[in-house]
This record gives structure tokens, C-alpha cells and sequence, in this order.
């Protein structure tokens, strides 16, 4: 293999690489069997167990080839994005007064609790996947000889804004606030009465990290989002607060809820301006990805455009908490900055039917026999 072939090729690379610098203690904890564990549909965005083997218990060689393997999965930008996030980890840590405390001995607020998985052989001919995540960073991938999927596809950032010298902010997120909200002030008041489905925002994304998506989805709490539902947050109890501080209802949760007919305003309905916008939000998403991916992401995009719906709901100025969401055939990205004041975003790229690839897994076996 070489790093100038297809995407498929660099990335079973990178994981062959990974595995070879692994012993025999620790590569057990990094490779599963095969594709079709129930482990490889379990994913998470807080800072719990995410499987595998996390960072923090590699030599630093192990990292640096763990991190060439995530290097495959993102573009040169995505991959910024994801140092970005990573290392706010000891900023989110000195602003909340050092006050968590440690798993298995090791921080939890620490830029190397992040774990890898592999799952299968990519070595070999036949399917394999890969997932890496910890804190605010999902990555799922399937690699098979057909292609390449990459959902679900999660970022998130706590704070959204944060200080740094003089004039200076960290902002990993801010095209994804900004360009939404951008969206938003172009519609009419007759379109922009169609796409706020509710004056107050979810505290989160309304379909959390569940495997798979049924219509009437609404967000879990603080602790069932967690491994096993066992939450380590010190302040895991603030959920209900939360709700309490937006001002969430029984009616709101009902007015965002997910339902796979979309909700909020057609893509159809929209101005040229307006789709150019979309476009642009949406692509702001995509960029994320590495540009064989991109590509393939964008074409299916395409090909649903007419199927797209816009919906928000909560404050419209910077600093209100707000939700968007973006869904049609074969997306839905979803967009919640409602915690720690309008100043914790959580952004996810799926496919409501076919995440983990299973579309893919479907055609290669429908072929193979």
C-alpha cells in the first residue's frame, strides 16, 4: 500500500500501521473481530467510555499513529477542527475549576481521553470499520471495495466562545453558528414563520446517540447519553435545571421532536439566494470530510436537495440558546447551542437510514454473492 492511492488504501494503511506498533496487551483492546459487533453501532459525544483504547494508555509513537490513521478520516481542515476541539479539553478544565475527577486513574478532562476501535481486518478483502471519539468527536467509518460512509459524523465545542488575548476567541464551530443563523435572517416573515417550529430551544440534539432513528426521538438526558447510563459528571443532576433555564415544556419537546416527515421550511420554497445559503451551511458540514468523501456526501446531497427542510427553534440573536436542523431523504444534520447559555454547541452529520455504513455493507454482500 502506498499513501497516493485510493482513500480506502491510506486508510487500511494507517490502521495496518496502528495495529503493527500496538504489543500484545494492547492490541486486543484496539482490533474487534468484525463488522457486524453491536459495539460498532455504539457512538458517543461526552467524555465517557467510547470503546477501544484511549490515548491516554499508548506510548506516544502509538498516538502519533493513531492520529495518522484520524488524519485519514478528515480533511487537512477537518482535521484543524478536531486538534481544535481536542485541545479544549484543558481550557474546559480550568474554566469549570479542575472539578472533575478521573476514570481508571487517568483524567477525564484530558486531550488524550480519546479512544480508537478497528473492526474487522484492513488488511484483508472483506469489510472493515473504524471509530475514534471521545469529548466532542465522533468519527465513524466503513471501508469496504464499493466505498467509503462516514456517519454518524459528530462535532462538538464547550464553550462555543472562548477568550483568549485581547480581541482574540477560540471558535471551532463558528461557521456552523454563524452560517445558520445567516439562513435564518435572509427568510421572509411568512418563511421564517414556517421554519421555527418552537420559540424555545431542545437542551440537545433531539436524537442524541441513538443507534438508529424512529420517528417521536426526543433528547435523552445527561446520564442516558453516557456508557451504560451511568453518567461521571459532577453535575450530571443539571439537566432538569436546564430544561427548567429554557423553559422547555411537554409542548416544546413535542414541537421539535424527530419525525421522518421533516418539518420546517422547504428547500423548494426558498429563493435562489436562500438555497445558496443552504448550500454553503451545509457545505460547511462537509468540508469536514476527506475529499473523496466530500464528493460522495455532496452527491447525495444533490440528489435529495428537493427533499430538504430548514427548521429552527429558539433565540435568533448571538448568545440565545438556538437549534437548527437540516433533513430530508438521506440527511439530517442537526445543530443545538442551548447549554451553559447559548455557549455549548453540539453539531451531528447522519443518514437517518443507512448510518455505519449499512447500505454499503448490503450492496457488497448482495454482489460478493
Amino acid at each position: 500500500m502506498t499513501t497516493t492511492g485510493t482513500l480506502q488504501a491510506r486508510m487500511a494503511e494507517a490502521a495496518v500501521r496502528l495495529l503493527d506498533a500496538l504489543d500484545a496487551e494492547r492490541r486486543p483492546k484496539v482490533q474487534f473481530a468484525s463488522v457486524f459487533l453491536d459495539e460498532r453501532e455504539q457512538w458517543f459525544y461526552t467524555p465517557t467510555d467510547h470503546g477501544g483504547l484511549r490515548m491516554q494508555y499508548m506510548t506516544s509513537p502509538q498516538q502519533r499513529e493513531t492520529l495518522r490513521l484520524v488524519a485519514t478520516g478528515y480533511s487537512a481542515r477537518g482535521f484543524v477542527t478536531a486538534a481544535m476541539i481536542m485541545a479544549m479539553e484543558n481550557i474546559l478544565d480550568a474554566t469549570e475549576g479542575f472539578a472533575w475527577g478521573y476514570r481508571d486513574g487517568m483524567r477525564i478532562r484530558d486531550p488524550l481521553a480519546y479512544g480508537i476501535s478497528i473492526f474487522g481486518d484492513p488488511s484483508g478483502s472483506q469489510p472493515w470499520g473504524w471509530r475514534f471519539g471521545g469529548h466532542h468527536i465522533s468519527m465513524n467509518y466503513l471501508v469496504t471495495s464499493e466505498g467509503i460512509r462516514s456517519l454518524p459524523s459528530f462535532f462538538g465545542s464547550d464553550r462555543a466562545i472562548t477568550p483568549a488575548t485581547g480581541v482574540n476567541a477560540m471558535r471551532p464551530l463558528e461557521g456552523e453558528e454563524e452560517l445558520g443563523r445567516a439562513l435564518l435572517q435572509m427568510l421572509s416573515p411568512e418563511q421564517r414563520a414556517r421554519a421555527v417550529i418552537s420559540p424555545v430551544p431542545p437542551p440537545d440534539i433531539v436524537t442524541a446517540n441513538r443507534a438508529s432513528i424512529a420517528d417521536g426521538d426526543r433528547p435523552m438526558s445527561f446520564d442516558e447519553i453516557w456508557r451504560n447510563g451511568k453518567s461521571m459528571n459532577p453535575n450530571s443532576a443539571g439537566f432538569r435545571q436546564l430544561l427548567e433555564y429554557l423553559g422547555v415544556t411537554e409542548s416544546h419537546l413535542g414541537l421539535t421532536e424527530y419525525t421522518t416527515t421533516p418539518r420546517g421550511l422547504p428547500f423548494t420554497d426558498m429563493t435562489g439566494e436562500q438555497k445558496t445559503a443552504m448550500g454553503a451551511l451545509l457545505y460547511q458540514y462537509i468540508d469536514r470530510m476527506p475529499e473523496e468523501v466530500a464528493a460522495a456526501e455532496q452527491a447525495r446531497l444533490d440528489a435529495a436537495a428537493r427533499s430538504l427542510h430548514f427548521a429552527w427553534a429558539g433565540g435568533m440573536e448571538v448568545g440565545e440558546p438556538h437549534y437548527y436542523r437540516v433533513q430530508g431523504d438521506t440527511l439530517l444534520v442537526e445543530y443545538d447551542n442551548a447549554q451553559a447559555r447559548g455557549n455549548h454547541i453540539h453539531t451531528v452529520w447522519r443518514d437517518p437510514r443507512q448510518d455505519f455504513g449499512r447500505d454499503l455493507l448490503t450492496e457488497h454482500y448482495a454482489q460478493a454473492h
